[in-house]
C-alpha cells in the first residue's frame, strides 16, 4: 500500500513532469527546428550544449544552476529583481532545472523527425503560396506527429525519474520538492524497504510502460529483412 506522502510524492512528480513537457514542447520544438534546417557552424557547439545533461554527471548540473539562481547568480538576481524570489529550494526552481536536464531528451527526437521530412515537402508548400509558419503547421507538425509522440512520452517519463538535479535543487521538503525518486530515498535511508519497493514497483512499472508504447510503435521488420 501506498502512504499518503507517497501519494502526495507521486502527484507531485506527475505536476512536475507534465510542465517540464508543456514548456519544453514550446522551447525544444523551435531549437530542434532550427538544428535540423541550419548550415551554420554554430549548429555543432549549440547542438553540443543541448546534449550536454546526456553525459554531464546530475550533480554538476545542479550545483552550477544552483549557483546561478542563487542570491548572488545571475538568474537569482534577476528572479529577485522581478519580485520573483529565489527559485532554490521551490517549485517552480525544480521547473527551471528539469527543463535544463530534460532537453535533449525533447530535442533530439525532433530533430531526427524535422531531418527525416527533408526540404520536398516544404517547398511544394513554397509554390502553394504557404507562409514558412503556415508551411511548419500544416506540413511539418503532422508530418513529424510521431517525432513529437517519442520526444514528449521520453521527456516526461526522463523528468519523473530525475534525482540528482532535484535533490540539488529543491531538497526534501514534503509537498513542495520532494518527488517520487527523493520519496523512494528517504524510504531506504530509513530501512523502510516495504514502503520503497512499493513506490519503486510503481516508477518501474511505469518505466516498462513507457518503454513498450515506444517500442510498439516501431513497424515490425519485414519478412526476409
Amino acid at each position: 500500500m501506498l502512504s499518503d506522502s507517497d501519494l502526495q510524492a507521486i502527484g507531485l512528480t506527475v505536476r512536475l513532469a507534465g510542465t517540464v513537457t508543456l514548456i519544453l514542447l514550446l522551447v525544444g520544438t523551435p531549437i530542434a527546428w532550427w538544428l535540423a534546417r541550419s548550415i551554420t557552424w554554430w549548429k555543432r557547439p549549440i547542438g553540443a550544449v543541448v546534449a550536454l545533461p546526456l553525459v554531464l554527471p546530475p550533480s554538476v548540473l545542479g550545483f552550477y544552476l544552483l549557483l546561478a539562481m542563487g542570491p548572488h547568480g545571475l538568474i537569482g538576481q534577476l528572479t529577485q529583481a522581478l519580485g520573483i524570489g529565489p527559485l532554490p529550494f521551490t517549485f517552480w526552481g525544480l521547473v527551471f532545472a528539469s527543463v535544463f536536464y530534460s532537453l535533449p531528451f525533447m530535442v533530439q527526437p525532433l530533430q531526427t523527425a524535422f531531418e527525416a521530412i527533408g526540404d520536398r515537402p516544404l517547398e511544394v508548400a513554397a509554390t502553394l503560396r504557404a507562409s514558412p509558419l503556415d508551411a511548419f503547421f500544416t506540413v511539418v507538425v503532422p508530418l513529424a506527429a510521431p517525432g513529437f509522440l517519442t520526444a514528449s512520452i521520453l521527456t516526461f517519463a526522463h523528468t519523473v525519474g530525475e534525482f540528482g538535479v532535484v535533490l540539488m535543487i529543491g531538497g526534501n521538503l514534503p509537498g513542495v520538492t520532494r518527488v517520487a525518486s527523493v520519496q523512494i530515498y528517504d524510504h531506504v535511508e530509513a530501512f523502510e524497504y516495504a514502503q520503497a519497493h512499493n513506490l519503486a514497483a510503481v516508477l518501474l512499472t511505469f518505466s516498462f510502460l513507457v518503454l513498450l508504447a515506444l517500442y510498439a510503435r516501431r513497424p515490425a521488420p519485414k519478412n526476409g529483412a
